[in-house]
This record gives C-alpha cells, sequence and structure tokens, in this order.
C-alpha cells in the first residue's frame, strides 16, 4: 500500500476512517487545494479511486519536492543515498543550514528536495515551521533510527503523481477550474480553539479568520455551480457559523503536535459537506 511521502502537521491519518465515511459517490476531478502530507489522496489512490487530480499547497519547498518526485525520481532515490543524511544532531545542524541557504532559489530541486525529505523525517515531530525570515527553524528530532525513503517508495509515489497536475497557489487560484461533478476536499489550517492553540504556521504568512472567512465564500460559490464539496476543521463557534446551510458533523480526531504526549487527546473537529 501506498503511504503518504512526508509527515505533515494537520495531516489527515486519524480522520481518513471518518472522512471515507462521508465521501461522495463519484467524482470526475480531485482536487486538493491544502495538500500537505496528501494522506487522502494515497488513501484514494490505494482505493483505486484517484484517476485525475489537482493538488496545490502554498509550501514552494514541498511543491518542488513533489514535483521531483514526480518528474526525476531516479535522481531523488540517488541523492538519498549520500552518507551525509545520518540520525546525528550534527548533521541535522550542518543540512538544515544547507536547506536555509538554498530555500527560495532557483535550481538545486533535486539537492533541496532530499534536504526537505531528510528534515522532515529527522526533525521534532516531523513538523514545518519557519522564522519571521522564512527559515526552518524545526530542532532535531532525537529518533531512535534513521529514516529515508526507499527506492521502492519513491517510484510508487512518483507513478501516482503522474496523474496529479501540481500547483504552488492560493487555495482559491487552485480550485479555478473546477466544476460540477469534480470533488474538492478543503483541509485548511485548523482555526485554534484557544488563544494559546494557534498552530497556523504552514508558511511564514499564516492563516487568519479572514482567510477562513474567504474559504467559506470559495466554498459557497463551488457550491453553486455543483462541485461536490468536503471541508475539515476545528469544532469551534466561529467556524460552524460559517458554514451554516451545509452539512456538518462532529467527529473526533487525536492529533500528535503537542510535546507533551500525555496532552495528546481526542480533539473534536468538523467535517462540512455540501451534499
Amino acid at each position: 500500500m501506498l503511504k503518504p511521502f512526508v509527515k505533515w502537521a494537520g495531516g489527515k491519518r486519524q480522520l481518513l476512517n471518518e472522512i471515507e465515511k462521508r465521501l461522495p459517490n463519484n467524482w470526475n476531478t480531485y482536487y486538493e487545494p491544502f495538500f500537505g502530507g496528501g494522506a487522502l489522496l494515497v488513501n484514494l489512490q490505494n482505493e483505486e479511486k484517484i484517476f485525475k487530480a489537482v493538488i496545490s499547497d502554498l509550501n514552494s519547498e514541498l511543491i518542488n519536492l513533489y514535483n521531483v518526485v514526480k518528474k526525476n525520481p531516479d535522481k531523488l532515490i540517488d541523492a538519498l543515498s549520500h552518507k551525509e543524511f545520518e540520525n546525528s544532531e550534527d548533521a541535522f545542524r550542518n543540512l538544515k543550514n544547507e536547506f536555509n541557504t538554498l530555500t527560495g532559489l532557483p535550481g538545486n530541486k533535486v539537492r533541496r528536495a532530499a534536504l526537505l525529505i531528510y528534515l522532515n523525517k529527522h526533525g521534532y515531530n516531523g513538523l514545518w515551521r519557519v522564522n519571521s525570515k522564512g527559515k526552518f527553524n524545526v530542532p532535531f528530532g532525537r529518533y531512535a533510527k534513521r529514516s529515508i525513503p526507499t527506492e521502492h517508495s519513491i517510484l510508487k509515489f512518483s507513478n501516482l503523481l503522474k496523474k496529479v497536475k501540481i500547483l504552488n497557489l492560493d487555495f482559491e487560484q487552485a480550485v479555478k477550474s473546477a466544476k460540477k461533478g469534480d470533488f474538492v476536499y478543503f483541509d485548511p489550517p485548523y482555526h485554534p480553539i484557544s488563544k494559546t492553540a494557534n498552530f497556523t504556521d504552514y508558511n511564514s504568512n499564516g492563516f487568519t479568520f479572514d482567510d477562513q472567512k474567504r474559504l467559506a465564500n470559495v466554498f459557497k460559490k463551488l457550491s453553486k455551480k455543483g462541485v461536490q464539496l468536503m471541508l475539515s476543521n476545528s469544532k469551534v463557534s466561529e467556524i460552524e457559523d460559517l458554514f451554516v446551510g451545509f452539512t456538518i458533523d462532529t467527529v473526533e480526531a487525536k492529533r500528535f503536535i503537542n510535546c507533551n504526549g500525555e496532552r495528546r487527546n481526542g480533539t473534536k473537529e468538523i467535517i462540512v459537506t455540501n451534499y
């Protein structure tokens, strides 16, 4: 079975059973404009339900990785075979520094992709976090074993991405071509459930409540066009109020971002659909 290629904060592996129960019966093109680790796309591929898809994410380094996996998997496999990718704090620090000198610059696409995979697999909790200058600043994760994707997993993911159009756009632009009969899954950075729970640093710009409102408006416009829609978010009244008139189900999900394992408890989330 194909597995997500990277770990990603807010990933949907814990929610897949609930999402699966609510999928539409069929669709033409699948859209996922907040792609991240792509757990749902991978799950749908394993069930042979993906024939054509459009994915997007604002994280340009993540999108570079997926483009390299799609177009140059052999070069990526070769790059990751080097001994420098060790499970040690010194190696992590050196490779993180190199990554931060290359990010945002054209070229070095395969090298940047290899570095991102390594940092994602060996950084603390698999987080993506950047500072005010846009530099990756996640500390070493101190895992017991080195973790690099196998050649087989890279090639298999590459085959999936051959069917996928990959964009690096704002969600509103990414779904402009969606039409009646298509299916869009929105998985935005979740609205914080408290003032101290604000974890929206998926890119250096964050994701504000104004963005949540803009997303709700896009949801409504696409619904009028006959596009099948699903959205997940935290269960807070401000978000639920934005989707009055649509089907809103409350579900339990387990989150793994918290550094204190005892506090990684089940939380209530919502799944919104227009069908």
